[in-house]
């Protein structure tokens, strides 16, 4: 019988991990991409956090993919990692902020909500007038100068978003690598893709990344790759996926501080008030899922 006390400080530090660490790493993309090129920051980071643990976990006696696993793997790690960590590293290369970008990121868990109903997954009142308040926070947001200026980073932002949403609810219907092994999977399988988007766009280094270009590629790597992401897939495990992505409304708070400590970024009045909306509307869309039991019924 599993322990029921670990149980919840699993879930606990699953969701500080999403919080803290991933609200973190908007600012060491920002600082990443202004020494790598980004297509080849994001390949390097998920290929090196990927063999690493897919090497750890064989060395402990973990059972290797099968091809049908494999298949899987790559389908999510292109949507959550390619098309999702992958456009919002453009974006953040295109000048948008760390802080705008992962307040824009917040209509994730709007788009897990809507694609959850393709599995006929059944959305609360609370959610949807948590969705709607949310959507307000966006309209907002673009409205802030940040955004305006960089059309092309605006939309490559909610790209990423509505990617890794659909992701991340298909991937509760797939059949996926038991634990780790499936981060480690998505994530060599996302490198592969981005570094070969890295070679067919053109992307070469100029010249050698700065020490603080090498320290936010291992941050990263480590942090942003092995602890938060596997934390996540843990998450959407054990909870329902607008549970698991309720950190897009919590990251962008993380991100604004620490843009505006350590990086000197501006945020407006229009994207101040999108950042109070929108994290208020995470109280709406997380009240149904702390209300209820959640069956895991993954095979993985």
């Amino acid at each position: 019988m599993p322990d029921s006390r670990r149980f919840p400080l699993l879930l606990i530090g699953a969701f500080l991990a999403l919080y803290l660490i991933w609200g973190s790493t908007y600012l060491m993309i920002r600082i990443g991409v202004a020494s790598w090129p980004p297509l080849m920051m994001a390949a390097i980071r998920f290929l090196l956090a990927g063999v690493l643990m897919y090497g750890y976990l064989r060395w402990r006696g973990v059972p290797a993919p099968t091809w049908q696993q494999w298949k899987a793997a790559t389908l999510i790690g292109f949507l959550l990692l390619a098309c999702g960590n992958g456009g919002v590293t453009l974006a953040e290369h295109a000048d948008v902020s760390s802080g705008v970008a992962a307040l824009a990121v917040a209509t994730v868990p709007l788009f897990t909500l809507l694609s959850g109903l393709l599995w006929g997954n059944r959305t609360s009142g609370l959610e949807w007038a948590g969705i709607a308040l949310g959507m307000l926070g966006i309209a907002l947001l673009n409205l802030g100068s940040n955004l305006q200026a960089s059309p092309y980073g605006a939309a490559l932002l909610i790209f990423a978003a509505a990617a890794w949403a659909f992701g991340s609810v298909w991937s509760k219907h797939l059949p996926l690598p038991a634990g780790p092994m499936a981060s480690a999977t998505e994530m060599i399988s996302a490198g592969v893709i981005l570094m070969i988007g890295s070679q067919l766009s053109g992307e070469h280094l100029e010249q050698m990344p700065t020490a603080a270009g090498w320290g936010a590629l291992l941050y990263l790597v480590v942090f942003g790759s092995i602890i938060a992401f596997s934390s996540y897939l843990y998450l959407l495990k054990n909870v329902r996926p607008a549970a698991a992505t309720s950190y897009a409304y919590v990251n962008p708070v993380v991100a604004v501080v620490l843009g505006m400590l350590f990086a000197d970024e501006y945020i407006g009045m229009e994207e101040g008030l999108a950042m109070l909306v929108i994290v208020s509307a995470v109280v709406l869309i997380g009240l149904p899922q702390w209300r209820r039991p959640v069956v895991n019924q993954a095979s993985a």
